[in-house]
Protein backbone atom coordinates (compact mmCIF):
# COMPACT_ATOMS: atom_id res chain seq x y z
CA UNK A 1 0.00 0.00 0.00
CA UNK A 2 1.46 3.58 -1.36
CA UNK A 3 1.57 6.41 1.69
CA UNK A 4 1.37 9.87 0.58
CA UNK A 5 4.54 11.49 -0.19
CA UNK A 6 5.70 13.78 3.10
CA UNK A 7 6.18 16.72 0.67
CA UNK A 8 2.41 16.75 0.04
CA UNK A 9 0.97 16.24 3.42
CA UNK A 10 -1.57 18.83 4.73
CA UNK A 11 0.61 19.72 7.02
CA UNK A 12 3.79 20.06 4.89
CA UNK A 13 1.47 21.83 2.43
CA UNK A 14 0.51 24.15 5.46
CA UNK A 15 3.78 24.89 6.66
CA UNK A 16 4.87 26.33 3.31
CA UNK A 17 1.85 28.59 3.11
CA UNK A 18 2.68 29.76 6.34
CA UNK A 19 6.47 30.45 5.36
CA UNK A 20 5.31 32.55 1.77
CA UNK A 21 2.87 34.11 4.21
CA UNK A 22 5.70 34.96 6.47
CA UNK A 23 8.34 35.92 3.89
CA UNK A 24 4.95 37.92 2.10
CA UNK A 25 4.66 40.37 4.84
CA UNK A 26 7.93 40.51 5.46
CA UNK A 27 8.57 41.90 1.94
CA UNK A 28 5.77 44.21 2.68
CA UNK A 29 7.06 45.68 5.30
CA UNK A 30 10.56 45.77 4.05
CA UNK A 31 9.55 48.04 0.84
CA UNK A 32 7.27 50.09 3.21
CA UNK A 33 10.46 50.83 5.25
CA UNK A 34 12.18 52.09 1.78
CA UNK A 35 9.04 54.50 0.60
CA UNK A 36 9.11 55.80 4.28
CA UNK A 37 12.70 56.24 3.75
CA UNK A 38 12.56 58.10 0.12
CA UNK A 39 9.60 60.06 1.85
CA UNK A 40 11.85 62.27 4.40
CA UNK A 41 14.46 62.98 1.72
CA UNK A 42 13.37 66.72 1.08
CA UNK A 43 12.80 67.48 4.22
CA UNK A 44 16.00 66.04 5.72
CA UNK A 45 17.52 67.94 2.68
CA UNK A 46 15.97 71.11 3.88
CA UNK A 47 17.71 70.43 7.10
CA UNK A 48 20.89 69.50 6.19
CA UNK A 49 20.96 73.16 4.21
CA UNK A 50 21.15 74.49 7.16
CA UNK A 51 24.14 73.56 7.89
CA UNK A 52 25.74 73.10 4.15
CA UNK A 53 25.66 74.85 1.04
CA UNK A 54 23.86 73.16 -2.22
CA UNK A 55 27.52 72.05 -3.80
CA UNK A 56 29.27 70.87 -0.42
CA UNK A 57 25.81 68.65 0.74
CA UNK A 58 25.51 66.51 -2.51
CA UNK A 59 29.06 66.00 -2.29
CA UNK A 60 29.47 64.77 0.88
CA UNK A 61 26.55 62.97 1.06
CA UNK A 62 27.73 60.61 -1.89
CA UNK A 63 31.15 60.02 0.21
CA UNK A 64 28.97 59.30 3.15
CA UNK A 65 27.23 56.50 1.16
CA UNK A 66 29.67 55.56 -1.19
CA UNK A 67 31.80 54.93 1.66
CA UNK A 68 28.78 52.65 3.54
CA UNK A 69 28.60 50.89 0.46
CA UNK A 70 31.67 50.16 -0.18
CA UNK A 71 32.14 48.86 3.34
CA UNK A 72 29.22 46.12 2.64
CA UNK A 73 30.72 45.43 -0.72
CA UNK A 74 33.67 44.78 0.59
CA UNK A 75 32.26 42.48 4.14
CA UNK A 76 30.02 40.55 1.59
CA UNK A 77 33.12 39.71 -0.90
CA UNK A 78 31.33 41.15 -4.18
CA UNK A 79 33.49 40.89 -7.17
CA UNK A 80 34.07 43.89 -9.42
CA UNK A 81 31.73 44.44 -11.79
CA UNK A 82 31.93 43.09 -15.49
CA UNK A 83 33.30 46.35 -18.04
CA UNK A 84 29.91 45.77 -20.37
CA UNK A 85 28.07 46.94 -17.15
CA UNK A 86 30.27 49.82 -16.63
CA UNK A 87 28.11 52.20 -19.03
CA UNK A 88 24.76 51.44 -17.40
CA UNK A 89 26.29 52.39 -14.09
CA UNK A 90 27.84 55.08 -15.52
CA UNK A 91 24.17 56.35 -15.86
CA UNK A 92 22.75 55.19 -12.67
CA UNK A 93 25.70 56.74 -10.84
CA UNK A 94 24.88 60.18 -13.15
CA UNK A 95 21.06 60.09 -12.46
CA UNK A 96 20.65 58.78 -9.36
CA UNK A 97 23.96 59.55 -7.49
CA UNK A 98 24.61 62.85 -8.95
CA UNK A 99 21.59 64.32 -10.78
CA UNK A 100 18.94 63.94 -8.49
CA UNK A 101 20.67 64.78 -5.42
CA UNK A 102 22.04 67.81 -7.05
CA UNK A 103 18.98 69.51 -9.01
CA UNK A 104 16.51 68.78 -6.14
CA UNK A 105 18.75 70.30 -3.32
CA UNK A 106 19.24 73.53 -5.64
CA UNK A 107 15.59 73.21 -6.34
CA UNK A 108 14.76 73.13 -2.49
CA UNK A 109 16.72 76.63 -1.82
CA UNK A 110 13.73 78.13 -4.09
CA UNK A 111 10.89 76.04 -2.76
CA UNK A 112 8.83 74.53 -0.24
CA UNK A 113 9.46 70.62 0.24
CA UNK A 114 5.54 69.99 0.14
CA UNK A 115 5.68 71.98 -3.81
CA UNK A 116 8.91 70.07 -4.40
CA UNK A 117 7.14 66.37 -3.68
CA UNK A 118 4.18 67.10 -5.75
CA UNK A 119 6.30 67.47 -8.65
CA UNK A 120 8.64 64.72 -8.08
CA UNK A 121 5.38 62.54 -7.33
CA UNK A 122 5.46 61.98 -11.28
CA UNK A 123 8.84 60.16 -11.35
CA UNK A 124 7.11 57.05 -11.52
CA UNK A 125 5.06 57.96 -15.02
CA UNK A 126 8.33 59.40 -15.88
CA UNK A 127 10.74 56.34 -15.33
CA UNK A 128 7.63 54.35 -17.25
CA UNK A 129 8.17 56.37 -20.44
CA UNK A 130 11.76 56.29 -20.53
CA UNK A 131 11.67 52.78 -20.00
CA UNK A 132 8.93 52.47 -22.43
CA UNK A 133 11.37 54.31 -25.20
CA UNK A 134 14.56 52.45 -23.53
CA UNK A 135 13.35 48.81 -23.98
CA UNK A 136 11.29 49.59 -26.74
CA UNK A 137 8.35 48.40 -25.20
CA UNK A 138 4.55 49.68 -26.42
CA UNK A 139 2.28 50.50 -23.46
CA UNK A 140 -1.63 50.70 -23.96
CA UNK A 141 -3.17 54.03 -25.39
CA UNK A 142 -4.70 53.95 -21.58
CA UNK A 143 -0.96 53.90 -20.28
CA UNK A 144 -0.11 57.28 -21.92
CA UNK A 145 -3.36 58.97 -21.19
CA UNK A 146 -2.96 58.25 -17.85
CA UNK A 147 0.56 59.60 -17.95
CA UNK A 148 -0.32 62.70 -19.79
CA UNK A 149 -3.05 63.57 -17.50
CA UNK A 150 -0.57 63.18 -14.54
CA UNK A 151 1.46 65.47 -16.29
CA UNK A 152 -0.92 68.25 -17.15
CA UNK A 153 -2.12 68.08 -13.14
CA UNK A 154 1.43 68.61 -11.67
CA UNK A 155 2.36 71.70 -14.50
CA UNK A 156 -1.24 72.76 -13.87
CA UNK A 157 -0.38 72.76 -10.03
CA UNK A 158 3.19 74.32 -10.42
CA UNK A 159 2.22 77.21 -12.70
CA UNK A 160 -0.55 77.68 -10.42
CA UNK A 161 1.97 77.73 -7.75
CA UNK A 162 4.16 79.91 -9.03
CA UNK A 163 1.96 82.83 -10.42
CA UNK A 164 1.40 82.24 -13.77
CA UNK A 165 4.48 80.76 -14.79
CA UNK A 166 7.39 78.34 -13.98
CA UNK A 167 10.27 79.11 -11.67
CA UNK A 168 13.88 78.23 -11.87
CA UNK A 169 13.17 75.63 -8.83
CA UNK A 170 10.51 73.77 -11.19
CA UNK A 171 13.11 73.58 -13.96
CA UNK A 172 15.65 72.11 -11.67
CA UNK A 173 13.02 70.02 -10.53
CA UNK A 174 11.53 68.50 -14.22
CA UNK A 175 15.50 68.25 -15.07
CA UNK A 176 15.85 66.13 -12.05
CA UNK A 177 12.92 63.98 -13.01
CA UNK A 178 14.57 63.30 -16.01
CA UNK A 179 18.03 62.58 -14.94
CA UNK A 180 16.44 60.37 -12.01
CA UNK A 181 13.83 58.39 -14.29
CA UNK A 182 17.10 58.09 -16.95
CA UNK A 183 19.19 56.29 -14.21
CA UNK A 184 16.35 54.31 -12.65
CA UNK A 185 15.59 52.89 -15.90
CA UNK A 186 19.40 51.63 -16.39
CA UNK A 187 19.65 50.58 -12.94
CA UNK A 188 16.31 48.30 -13.63
CA UNK A 189 17.87 46.97 -16.34
CA UNK A 190 21.57 46.21 -14.95
CA UNK A 191 19.01 44.46 -11.82
CA UNK A 192 18.35 41.81 -14.22
CA UNK A 193 21.98 40.64 -14.02
CA UNK A 194 23.15 41.56 -10.23
CA UNK A 195 21.43 42.46 -6.96
CA UNK A 196 19.50 45.91 -7.16
CA UNK A 197 21.98 47.05 -4.46
CA UNK A 198 25.00 45.92 -5.52
CA UNK A 199 23.79 48.67 -8.58
CA UNK A 200 23.40 51.11 -6.10
CA UNK A 201 26.69 50.36 -4.77
CA UNK A 202 28.78 49.86 -7.14
CA UNK A 203 27.33 53.49 -8.32
CA UNK A 204 28.61 54.94 -5.69
CA UNK A 205 31.44 53.81 -5.12
CA UNK A 206 32.65 54.45 -8.53
CA UNK A 207 31.48 58.21 -8.06
CA UNK A 208 34.29 58.57 -5.44
CA UNK A 209 36.96 60.21 -7.68
CA UNK A 210 34.24 62.85 -8.44
CA UNK A 211 32.59 63.30 -5.17
CA UNK A 212 35.95 63.08 -2.95
CA UNK A 213 37.31 66.31 -4.70
CA UNK A 214 34.61 67.99 -5.40
CA UNK A 215 33.93 67.52 -1.76
CA UNK A 216 37.07 69.07 -0.48
CA UNK A 217 36.40 71.96 -2.92
CA UNK A 218 33.17 73.16 -2.08
CA UNK A 219 33.60 73.01 1.63
CA UNK A 220 36.69 75.33 1.31
CA UNK A 221 34.15 77.87 -0.55
CA UNK A 222 31.05 77.53 1.16
CA UNK A 223 30.66 77.98 4.53
CA UNK A 224 29.53 75.60 7.25
CA UNK A 225 27.10 75.81 10.62
CA UNK A 226 26.78 72.81 12.16
CA UNK A 227 23.46 72.52 13.98
CA UNK A 228 21.61 69.25 15.12
CA UNK A 229 19.42 69.50 12.69
CA UNK A 230 21.42 69.48 9.75
CA UNK A 231 24.00 67.05 10.63
CA UNK A 232 21.02 64.79 11.13
CA UNK A 233 19.66 65.70 7.46
CA UNK A 234 22.68 64.78 6.02
CA UNK A 235 23.49 61.46 7.76
CA UNK A 236 19.72 60.60 6.49
CA UNK A 237 20.13 61.70 3.08
CA UNK A 238 23.35 60.34 2.86
CA UNK A 239 22.82 57.04 4.63
CA UNK A 240 18.84 56.49 5.25
CA UNK A 241 17.72 57.71 1.68
CA UNK A 242 20.65 57.12 -0.63
CA UNK A 243 21.27 53.51 0.20
CA UNK A 244 19.52 51.69 3.24
CA UNK A 245 16.24 53.24 1.74
CA UNK A 246 17.43 51.54 -1.37
CA UNK A 247 18.36 48.25 0.37
CA UNK A 248 15.08 47.48 2.08
CA UNK A 249 13.21 48.51 -0.93
CA UNK A 250 15.06 45.96 -3.50
CA UNK A 251 14.54 43.30 -0.91
CA UNK A 252 10.81 43.99 -0.79
CA UNK A 253 10.40 44.07 -4.22
CA UNK A 254 12.85 41.11 -4.30
CA UNK A 255 9.98 39.17 -1.93
CA UNK A 256 6.70 40.34 -3.06
CA UNK A 257 6.97 41.23 -6.83
CA UNK A 258 7.34 44.98 -8.32
CA UNK A 259 4.01 45.56 -8.53
CA UNK A 260 3.01 45.09 -5.18
CA UNK A 261 5.53 47.06 -4.20
CA UNK A 262 5.03 50.14 -6.65
CA UNK A 263 1.72 50.33 -5.11
CA UNK A 264 3.24 51.02 -1.72
CA UNK A 265 4.98 53.82 -3.41
CA UNK A 266 1.92 55.69 -4.23
CA UNK A 267 1.88 56.72 -0.82
CA UNK A 268 5.63 58.70 -1.20
CA UNK A 269 4.38 62.10 -1.82
CA UNK A 270 1.62 62.49 0.31
CA UNK A 271 3.75 61.34 3.17
CA UNK A 272 6.26 63.61 2.33
CA UNK A 273 3.65 65.93 2.63
CA UNK A 274 3.01 65.13 6.00
CA UNK A 275 6.95 64.77 7.04
CA UNK A 276 6.82 68.67 5.79
CA UNK A 277 4.14 69.87 7.99
CA UNK A 278 5.22 67.79 11.46
CA UNK A 279 9.19 68.48 10.49
CA UNK A 280 9.49 71.92 8.87
CA UNK A 281 6.24 73.32 10.07
CA UNK A 282 5.18 73.89 6.55
CA UNK A 283 2.00 75.35 5.46
CA UNK A 284 0.61 74.53 2.06
CA UNK A 285 -2.77 74.91 0.45
CA UNK A 286 -5.34 72.33 -0.53
CA UNK A 287 -4.24 72.27 -4.24
CA UNK A 288 -1.04 70.54 -2.87
CA UNK A 289 -2.60 67.07 -1.84
CA UNK A 290 -5.03 67.09 -4.31
CA UNK A 291 -2.98 67.11 -6.86
CA UNK A 292 -0.60 64.43 -5.22
CA UNK A 293 -3.68 61.97 -4.99
CA UNK A 294 -4.80 63.19 -9.02
CA UNK A 295 -1.30 62.01 -9.93
CA UNK A 296 -1.53 59.02 -7.77
CA UNK A 297 -4.44 57.86 -9.65
CA UNK A 298 -3.12 58.14 -13.09
CA UNK A 299 -0.21 56.30 -11.49
CA UNK A 300 -2.37 53.32 -10.89
CA UNK A 301 -4.08 53.39 -13.89
CA UNK A 302 -1.10 52.99 -15.19
CA UNK A 303 -0.03 50.17 -13.25
CA UNK A 304 -2.93 48.16 -14.24
CA UNK A 305 -2.30 49.19 -17.90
Amino acid sequence: MRTQSSATTPSAIAVAAHREQRAATLGTVQAALGVTAFSLTFPSTSWALESFGPWSLVAVRSVLAALVAGGCLLAFRVRLPERRRLPGLAVVAAGVVLGFPLLTTLALQRSTTAHAAVVVGLLPLTTAAFSALRTGHRPSRRFWLAAVAGAAAVLAFTVGQSGGALTAADGYLFAALLVCAAGYTEGGRLARVMPGWQVIGWALVLCLPLTVPAAALALSYEPVRLTAQGVAGLLWVAVGSTFLGLLVWYRGMAAIGIPRASQLQLAQPLLTLVWSALLLGEHFTAAAPLTAVAVLVCIAVTQRS
